[in-house]
Order: C-alpha cells, then structure tokens, then sequence
C-alpha cells in the first residue's frame, strides 16, 4: 500500500514543486516506485519531471470523469506522473457534487498497490484540490521560507488542516514544517524559526531537523525536465534533500556528496 505524502503551503514560491520533485528523484533513486500527482494549475511539477500536460489526459480529466487515473498516468525519466494544467484551476466550481472532497483518494485506490509512495503537489491556494490532496494523504510537510508571509500561509492552513482531520481524514498526520532557503546567519531566519515553532506546536507537529540551503542548481534542475537528484547529485541541495527524505520516509539515500546523508536524529514535537 503506497504512502501518499502531500507538500502544500498556501503561499506561493516557499519550495512546495521543489521539494516535491526532489522526493520524487530520491525516492526512485533508492528503488522506490513513486507516482507524481501535480493538483497544481500552474502544471510547475509536471514541467519539472518532464511530463506532457497538454496532449495527454491531466488531473483535470480524472476529476471530470474523462479517463480513468490509471489512464492519465506518464512514465518520465524520474518517475510515474499524472500533470496538470491550467484546465484544472477549474475544478472549484465545476465540482459541486456530493462527497466531491473524495473524489482523489477514490480515485488513488486503483494504483494503491502499486506505489511505494505517492507525491501530491498542492495548489498555493485553499480550494477543493487542496482539500482532496489532504483528504487523500497519510502525511503533510509544510515548506516554508524565512519570512512574515510565508509564517501567516501556514497559519491560515491551521483551521483546514483541522477541518480536514474532523470530517474527512482523522488519520492525517502533520510531519513536520521545512525550513526552506534556510541562512542561519540571518537575523530574521532566526526570529521567523522561533515563530514557526510556535506555530508547529499549535499544529500539533515540529520543525523538521533537516534544513534546505539555497542553491542555485534548485533553480536550474527544471529547465531540464529532471529532479535535482539527477541534475546535481553531488551538490549540497542534494545532499540536504537526501537527509530530508531519509528523516520524513525511514528509507535509507545513497550518499554521492562529501556531506553525510545519515538520517538526522528525529526531535519529538512540542507537548
């Protein structure tokens, strides 16, 4: 049975597509079978992963009912990929059914057995994808960057998250939040990291100890059609994702950097 792991964050360019690429590329990298499901519009992840979101059926076609999501399934150099479009930005008010909030896991129990793990790629949006993506997933990490904005998408979050958790999935568990483009030697990276803890413990979860620099190769690895496992395996991203993937999954990465990728030692969340 896969384990279905949703990155989301309402605010936009906190690492959400990043992140969920490099998971993709770490995770088949170790041996995993992994399926990519993009529930953003922008269709940033299926560009990432090298997937075609315009001649083939998208998430917007499993929703309405065009094709099955066995149907819409890619297979890319990195791994399997469902895209998406801008089509589906059209799913707020095209599902208006009863138990529409369902509609993804439903749809998820066909490929269940055949998936180690199933990566989501939310919207930077509250909307109905988000709220399937959520309904669906075992676990959320939540990226953020070091800035005011970015800590007032994770509050706002809280009280879906918690709907979500009440009515639709009791079993969702919040794993961690992810401190994205990380500078410790900033001042306001640490006064943001001390405000994100507060906020985590009010989710009910921690700050993840594995922490993501920025880098330049995590803005080139798109423009390749390829995750920055197979861009720049010895680079320090890499490296860093490496140790994320390890600490979130269990799953043991390989080491192609001069950096350790032992799993980082994990901290309990806050009573």
């Amino acid at each position: 049975m896969a384990v279905v792991i949703a990155i989301t964050n309402q605010k936009g360019g906190v690492g959400k597509t990043t992140t969920c690429s490099a998971f993709c590329g770490g995770l088949t990298e170790s041996g995993k079978s992994v399926l990519a499901i993009d529930l953003d519009p922008q269709g940033n992840l299926s560009f990432s992963l090298g997937a075609d979101s315009e001649e083939s059926y998208t998430m917007y076609d499993v929703f309405k009912g065009n094709c099955t999501l066995k149907e819409a399934i890619q297979s890319t150099d990195n791994c399997d990929v469902i895209p998406a479009n801008i089509l589906l930005s059209g799913c707020e008010l095209e599902l208006t059914g009863v138990g529409r909030e369902y509609l993804l896991r439903e749809a998820l129990t066909a490929v269940a057995d055949d998936y180690d793990y199933i990566m989501i790629d939310t919207p930077p949006a509250l909307s109905i994808l988000t709220i399937n993506a959520y309904t669906a997933a075992d676990k959320l990490i939540i990226p953020m960057i070091a800035e005011i904005l970015s800590l007032q998408g994770i509050a706002q979050l809280k009280e879906t998250i918690f709907a979500v958790k009440k009515y639709y999935n009791k079993d969702l568990e919040i794993t961690g939040i992810l401190l994205n483009k990380y500078n410790p030697r900033l001042v306001l990276t640490k006064e943001v990291e001390e405000l994100a803890g507060m906020i985590a413990e009010q989710l009910g979860t921690r700050i993840l100890n594995s922490r993501i620099s920025t880098n330049v190769s995590l803005a080139e690895a798109p423009a390749h059609g390829i995750s920055i496992m197979e861009y720049a395996p010895r680079s320090k991203a890499a490296a860093e994702y490496k140790k994320l993937i390890c600490e979130v999954t269990g799953v043991s990465m390989k080491n192609t950097s001069k950096k350790s990728s032992d799993c980082p030692t994990r901290r309990p969340a806050r009573k």
